[in-house]
């Protein structure tokens, strides 16, 4: 990990910490708060390119970003810790982090909940069943539930590539041609 991206990750994981300390006081309802506060956050960052301008540019000064993000927490109707903590990332100018701390937020809100999160790519669109028995058969593995995360890549020709924290299993037919090929080369 380069520097800047360590310096960036260490700043969003100790907001996270705090925010996710604070709603853990709250108990459940601080929790289930969050949670929505972290869905609402994400999708607003995922389809607003002026959000993450406002987020990203240095152009704008801390009482520009600290206004334009109170309003936005005003019309999500985020929670008042959440807004409170946006408020002063905006006023220490740490806005830039907020990608990383919503991703160590999810993160610390599955370990709560005893999820995890299993990113699954296929070279097509997993059906309910399949994707529910996948599910299971790797909540039986990790002992945890799992919450499935699908992307579709046709340049696998079939089968899957799954994720589950630092561990990948590749049953993809591309990766298998790949290992024959390296093989025959062997040969050689």
């Amino acid at each position: 990990m380069s520097e800047p991206a360590s310096i960036s990750t260490g700043i969003a994981q100790r907001y996270a910490s705090a925010v996710f300390d604070i709603a853990l006081e709250g108990k459940a309802k601080g929790m289930t708060a969050l949670e929505k506060d972290v869905d609402a956050l994400e999708a607003a960052l995922a389809a607003s390119d002026d959000l993450r301008t406002l987020t990203s540019s240095p152009i704008y000064t801390r009482e520009e970003q600290s206004a334009a993000i109170a309003g936005v927490a005003k019309k999500m109707k985020l929670s008042p810790t959440t807004a409170s903590v946006l408020g002063l990332m905006a006023s220490k100018r740490r806005l830039f982090v907020l990608p990383q701390m919503i991703a160590a937020l999810r993160g610390r809100i599955a370990d709560e909940k005893g999820e995890v999160t299993a990113d699954v790519t296929s070279a097509k669109a997993l059906t309910k069943a399949q994707s529910d028995k996948l599910a299971k058969s790797l909540s039986k593995q990790t002992g945890k539930t799992v919450k499935i995360t699908e992307t579709v890549d046709e340049s696998l020709i079939g089968g899957l590539v799954v994720k589950v924290g630092s561990k990948m299993i590749d049953t993809s037919i591309a990766s298998k041609l790949k290992a024959l090929q390296n093989s025959m080369k062997e040969v050689r």
